[in-house]
């Protein structure tokens, strides 16, 4: 990756996330992280409604490098930014995640995340990335939010070999949003009802492209309860 930086990677854990989201403006009783512990119907029924994004921490294979599940467009409704700052993708996703939904996840006008937001949102998803390089604010929320973590988190020089990526809905679209791509990644139809089902349904694609790895975790964005 051509990135001039390097990030500490943020745990996969919904502690840390809804901290780290507290950090850049959002209010905590209202929108929180939570685990999504299986994708059958039965164990999805256990999230709680309105969810709004889902987050996928997948391994990096050979596999997962060359198998493509969806396809890029050009689409220019949604907010897309490039992921160039190395071990950065839990803030990527992070940010794929809320500022497509900044019409329902309302931020503090005058936290770190909405001014960001506001500073970017006319710009190219490789001119977002080189803002988001330069903002020393995220930056600091994400070094943060790294060290909240319940195991030692490795160091800014550790190449890590897991991604995290983003899915919202958009225009009645399911759109992953992965920092490392050219643009949204398409996977077809869903609905504000239907993101969390559709969502899983992809999921799955990604576990059977690579059956012999365990390192997945699903984590939804819902309005609390």
């Amino acid at each position: 990756m051509a990135g001039k930086q390097r990030w500490v990677p943020l745990e996969s854990n919904p502690e840390v996330l809804n901290k780290y989201i507290t950090k850049l403006g959002v209010k905590s009783s209202e929108w929180e992280f939570v685990d999504i512990y299986g994708l059958e119907p039965d164990l999805l029924m256990m999230v709680p409604n309105r969810v709004v994004a889902v987050m996928l921490l997948y391994p990096i294979t050979e596999k997962s490098e060359v198998e493509s599940i969806g396809e890029v467009v050009e689409q220019h409704e949604t907010y897309f930014v490039k992921q160039t700052i190395g071990n950065a993708c839990g803030t990527v996703a992070i940010v794929h995640a809320l500022a497509n939904n900044d019409g329902a996840v309302k931020f503090n006008e005058e936290s770190p995340f909405a001014k960001f937001l506001e500073a970017t949102k006319d710009l190219s998803p490789p001119e977002r990335a080189t803002c988001l390089e330069k903002d020393t604010s995220m930056g600091a929320a994400h070094e943060d939010s790294a060290q909240e973590g319940q195991t030692q988190p490795p160091s800014a020089e550790d190449h890590v070999n897991t991604h995290f990526v983003a899915f919202i809905c958009n225009e009645g679209n399911l759109y992953e949003m992965n920092g490392r791509s050219e643009g949204p990644i398409l996977h077809g139809k869903t609905s504000d009802e239907t993101l969390l089902q559709d969502t899983a349904d992809v999921v799955k694609k990604f576990m059977a492209r690579d059956p012999k790895e365990l390192n997945f975790t699903v984590m939804a964005l819902t309005k609390k309860e």
